[in-house]
């Protein structure tokens, strides 16, 4: 039975919500939920996961929907007081001190008239309003919120640009500021490389590599994904490079990014080619030529962005470090024929999380299997006719709306992959799944339990099944990266240091 309830005028942050309705699907009879704002989109999103009911067409913006997919009215209303009494706790929640807590903007910046960097996730049909007033108060802002138009964005980030700030976002989701984790990001080492990032996945996969190999970051600058669109023009990725040419503890300058269009990138290299610290540059499935007559060094993925960027700072020839990747295929080779030499299946099916990582994965793979399937492919014939059934080799983004459904995004619930963990292992046709787990602040705080139970239950069903993972993030993480590694690997897991290594070793055991 699906049955919900609208909860008129009660504005909670997307957050909390995200992570009362996790704990909410933990409920004994129940087997779907959500609890969003009442925004058009999230009302197209209940409808694609079959939690749409009659009464939400009375609701708006700033109305909480409750739908829960139960199996008796008695675990609905159980479901009901769990939810009334988890929004009680936030409501009544306080922390150990007796100071002051404001209660709107300005009241905030009279408590803190230092401050010079505003932190917002409202919901986007009122974050317009919040930017601006955070600009007009001379103040940075990393914006969280999406569903922010594309021309209120040309709008907010001209106004930044003008006024010399930064707007990091809309749907900025990681950031690091003078060491200070923001939002999805990672506890690393503070250092002397910079990054500016249209990419919240390969922010993490890449400072998290730096950190790993000793090095450290000094500013993280997000700037959101369609900041390298043609419509914004690239303006705060340029900002951000300003920024970071101007800051005493940035020594080199690695770029993150999907392709930008290629107008965006002929302005991004007019500034590389005036700033004279040195810098590295992944544009990943761009023109490598154009970057590099930019007078940057490039790189062909995450992994090697990092590798390049850590031998520069250390004053070393970057060209080695290159060296020493291209060296780990004969390793790589051996630990394939232990896998495929058994293998039954002889598909790749790539669960992500990280919609970089995702990416990533579909071009590292192309050169030897094609184009791959996904929601997201790299050549629209490869679109999956049915998102929920694999074709052939397949590669996921479980990050894209029409998977998270009203549910909270998959780095946070593991629910839809450990689900489509266990359908590709009763595939025949799987050979290898390939995993991304991405650590830091925001993610589930425990992936190894929730994932060791499934890899398991997945190597019964399949015992010839290689499952390939690799691991973003750091020891200093909440989740600890050695320990998630560790327990992973007793699951039965084949758990690499790179999403690139984990890709290379998935191709290996495919083509032997």
């Amino acid at each position: 039975m699906i049955k919900g309830i609208i909860k008129k005028g009660l504005y909670f942050d997307s957050v909390t919500l995200m992570i009362i309705s996790k704990d909410l699907n933990k409920i004994k009879g129940i087997s779907d939920s959500s609890v969003v704002m009442g925004t058009k989109e999230n009302k197209a999103i209940l409808k694609m996961a079959d939690l749409y009911i009659n009464i939400f067409d009375n609701s708006d913006d700033t109305d909480m929907l409750i739908s829960i997919n139960s199996e008796s009215e008695k675990s609905y209303q159980n479901a009901l007081n769990f939810i009334e009494e988890k929004l009680n706790s936030v409501r009544n929640s306080s922390d150990d001190t007796n100071d002051f807590k404001p209660k709107s903007f300005e009241s905030a910046l009279k408590l803190m008239p230092d401050a010079n960097l505003s932190l917002i996730s409202v919901a986007g049909k009122y974050a317009v309003r919040e930017v601006e007033k955070a600009l007009n108060s001379n103040l940075h802002v990393m914006l969280f919120s999406d569903n922010v138009s594309i021309q209120n964005e040309l709008l907010l980030k001209t106004k930044a640009s003008e006024k010399g700030l930064l707007l990091m976002g809309p749907d900025c989701g990681t950031a690091i500021i003078n060491g200070i984790p923001l939002a999805f990001a990672n506890m690393v080492n503070k250092g002397n490389i910079g990054i500016v990032a249209a990419s919240g996945t390969g922010l993490q996969e890449v400072s998290s590599i730096i950190s790993n190999l000793g090095e450290g970051i000094s500013q993280a600058i997000g700037t959101g994904g369609r900041d390298v669109k043609k419509e914004i023009g690239g303006i705060m990725f340029i900002e951000a490079l300003k920024a970071l040419e101007n800051d005493e503890q940035t020594k080199l300058i690695t770029l993150i990014s999907k392709p930008p269009h290629p107008d965006v990138l002929k302005k991004i290299a007019v500034e590389i080619k005036r700033i004279k610290k040195p810098i590295v540059a992944v544009f990943i499935g761009a023109d490598e030529e154009t970057v590099a007559n930019s007078g940057a060094v490039p790189a062909h993925n995450l992994e090697q962005a990092a590798y390049i960027s850590v031998a520069l700072a250390k004053k070393e020839d970057y060209e080695t470090a290159i060296a020493k990747l291209k060296s780990r295929k004969d390793k790589l080779l051996s630990i394939a024929e232990k896998y495929s030499k058994n293998k039954t299946g002889k598909y790749i099916r790539g669960l992500f999380s990280g919609g970089t990582l995702c990416d990533e994965a579909q071009l590292l793979l192309k050169g030897s299997l094609g184009y791959t399937y996904s929601n997201t492919p790299l050549n629209p014939d490869y679109q999956l006719k049915n998102i929920w059934k694999s074709q052939k080799h397949t590669i996921i983004d479980l990050g894209e709306d029409e998977f998270t459904s009203g549910r909270p995004h998959p780095m946070i619930d593991f629910s839809i992959r450990n689900k489509r963990i266990i359908d590709e292992a009763n595939d025949s046709e799987t050979a290898v799944i390939l995993l991304d787990v991405v650590l830091g602040f925001g993610s589930n705080i425990a992936p190894d339990e929730e994932l060791s139970p499934v890899i398991r239950e997945a190597k019964l069903l399949s015992p010839n099944l290689s499952i390939i993972c690799s691991v973003t993030g750091t020891d200093k993480d909440p989740q600890n990266r050695s320990k998630v590694i560790t327990n992973l690997k007793n699951a039965g897991a084949i758990v690499m240091n790179t999403n690139v290594e984990a890709v290379e070793l998935a191709e290996n055991i495919i083509n032997l």
